[in-house]
């Protein structure tokens, strides 16, 4: 995971990644974080939040806090996704997460996407699998993200946000044809799914 850290080495390097693209409702979220990379701070276990465990992740979420340099997690709503599409809208938070760090790193790793920044960037196809700093960052997303949603199911427990995250599973299907959408929902990735009201 440390592979294209290494390559950098001396620099200051900053990791950026999202979580949400896929959904049918919520927003998408973007984190960009600076890890400490001295060999006490480097946290065991860091890996692409897909494949860890939800428990496993909100652990990690806390220790990366604890020894990030500088870190930040932007929201970017459904109704901007709608607006400028989701690949806009996750350039859009990926750039407002970089620009809110306290640090300017000299270097910026990106998970696939490319930003709109001066600063110089890498942009590492899986990089969420291969970057410490993705990873992290990752992380700070999709547990973020998952917290929002289940507070969010709070307000619309029709649909049952808590459990699938308003990804499009059967039983999300299932609850959006019966009870319509609400303001959650993402109107361009519903329109397959429902006739809007």
């Amino acid at each position: 995971m440390l592979d294209y850290e290494g390559r950098y080495s001396g620099k200051v390097i900053a990791g950026i990644d999202e979580a949400g693209r896929g959904p049918l409702a919520g927003p998408v979220v973007c984190a960009c974080v600076i890890m400490s990379l001295k060999s006490e701070d480097i946290i065991d276990g860091i890996n692409d939040s897909k494949k860890l465990s939800e428990k496993r992740r909100e652990e990690l979420y806390d220790r990366i806090i604890e020894k990030a340099l500088s870190y930040s997690i932007t929201v970017v709503d459904q109704k901007t996704i709608d607006q400028i599409n989701i690949l806009n809208a996750t350039k859009l938070g990926m750039k407002r997460a970089l620009e809110s760090l306290e640090i300017t790193p000299d270097i910026v790793l990106i998970d696939a996407v490319k930003i709109d920044t001066a600063l110089p960037q890498e942009n590492i196809i899986k990089g969420d699998e291969k970057s410490y700093n993705i990873a992290s960052a990752s992380i700070l997303a999709k547990v973020y993200r998952d917290r929002l949603m289940k507070d969010l199911s709070l307000k619309y427990p029709q649909y049952n946000f808590a459990k699938h995250k308003g990804y499009g599973t059967k039983e999300h299907i299932e609850k959006l044809k019966l009870y319509g959408k609400c303001e959650l929902h993402r109107e361009s990735f519903i329109k397959n799914f429902i006739n809007k009201n």
